[in-house]
C-alpha cells in the first residue's frame, strides 16, 4: 500500500508522452511499406493466374463431348487460372460419379479462395487502423505542447513575482504559446501520415476483393461445364440397362406358368369322368 502513495496513472502516462511522437510516424512508415509490397505480390499474381475463360470452357466443352478425359484434364493441367484447378478437381474424381465431383470441386474452390484472399486481411486491417495510429500521435503531441505550456508559464510567473514587472511574465507566455502551436502542428502530421497510408490500402483491398470474386465465380463456370458431362453421362446409362433386364425376366416365367397351366387343364376333364361314371351307375340302377 505504501507503493501506491503518490503514485499517478495521468504523470506515469504524461512521462509515456513525453517520449515524443516520432515513433508513431516510423511506425506508420514502416507498415506503409509492407502494405505495398503486399499490394505488388498480389497484383503480380493476380496477373499470372489470368487465362481466357470463354475459350477454355468452349475447349474443355467440345473435349468431354468427344469422351476424351484425358485430354480434358491436359488442357485444364496447362492454364494457370484457377477455374481450371477446380475443374480438373472434378475431372479427376469423374469415375466415383457426379456427387463425388461436385464435392471435390468445392472443396478445391475453398483452397483456391483461401489462396486468393492471402494478405488482404493484413490491408484491410491497415486500412481500418492506420489513421487511430496517426491519431494517437497527434494527441501525444499536444499532450507535449500542453506540458510545456504549462512548465513555460510557471517559469514566467515566478520570475515576475521576483522581479515584480508584468512585462517580464508577458515575453516568455508569447514565445510559449508560439512553441505550443508548433508542437501541434507538428503533432498533426502523423494523422495526416495515417490517413495516406489508409486511403491505398483500403483502395487496394476492395480492388483486390472484387478480382477474387470474379476468379471464384469463374471457377463454378468450369464446374458447371463438368457437373452438366457428368450428369448427362448418368443419366443415359439406365436407359441402355433396360432391356437386357427384361430379356433376363422372361426366361424366369416360362416354367412358373407351365405346370400351372396342366393342372389347370387336368381338372375339368377329371370332373367330367366322375360325372360320367355317376350317370352310368344311375342307369343301371
Amino acid at each position: 500500500m505504501q507503493a501506491l502513495v503518490g503514485f499517478s496513472l495521468i504523470q506515469q502516462f504524461t512521462k509515456l508522452a513525453m517520449l515524443g511522437a516520432e515513433w508513431v510516424m516510423w511506425l506508420l512508415i514502416a507498415l506503409s511499406i509492407l502494405s505495398v509490397a503486399f499490394m505488388l505480390e498480389r497484383a503480380v499474381l493476380y496477373r499470372r493466374l489470368g487465362d481466357d475463360l470463354e475459350k477454355l470452357a468452349e475447349e474443355l466443352r467440345e473435349l468431354l463431348r468427344s469422351q476424351d478425359i484425358e485430354g480434358a484434364k491436359a488442357r485444364l493441367a496447362r492454364s494457370p487460372s484457377p477455374a481450371a484447378m477446380v475443374a480438373l478437381a472434378g475431372l479427376n474424381d469423374a469415375d466415383r460419379g457426379a456427387e463425388a465431383a461436385e464435392e471435390a470441386m468445392a472443396g478445391a474452390t475453398a483452397r483456391v479462395k483461401l489462396s486468393l484472399e492471402r494478405n488482404l486481411v493484413f490491408l484491410a486491417t491497415l486500412g481500418n487502423n492506420a489513421p487511430f495510429i496517426g491519431l494517437l500521435g497527434t494527441v501525444i503531441g499536444i499532450i507535449q505542447a500542453f506540458d510545456a505550456l504549462k512548465g513555460q508559464q510557471s517559469t514566467a510567473a515566478n520570475a515576475a513575482r521576483a522581479v515584480g514587472d508584468v512585462a517580464v511574465a508577458a515575453g516568455p507566455t508569447l514565445d510559449a504559446t508560439s512553441r505550443v502551436m508548433g508542437t501541434i502542428a507538428e503533432a498533426l502530421v502523423a494523422t495526416a501520415i495515417g490517413l495516406l497510408v489508409a486511403i491505398p490500402a483500403v483502395a487496394a483491398f476492395n480492388a483486390f476483393s472484387r478480382k477474387v470474386k470474379s476468379m471464384v465465380s469463374s471457377g463454378e463456370t468450369l464446374s458447371h461445364v463438368v457437373l452438366a458431362h457428368l450428369k448427362s453421362k448418368h443419366v443415359a446409362e439406365p436407359i441402355v440397362s433396360k432391356p437386357a433386364e427384361k430379356k433376363a425376366e422372361k426366361p424366369a416365367e416360362k416354367p412358373v406358368e407351365k405346370p400351372a397351366e396342366k393342372k389347370a387343364e387336368k381338372k375339368p376333364e377329371a370332373a367330367s369322368k366322375d360325372a360320367k361314371d355317376e350317370s352310368r351307375e344311375s342307369a343301371k340302377d
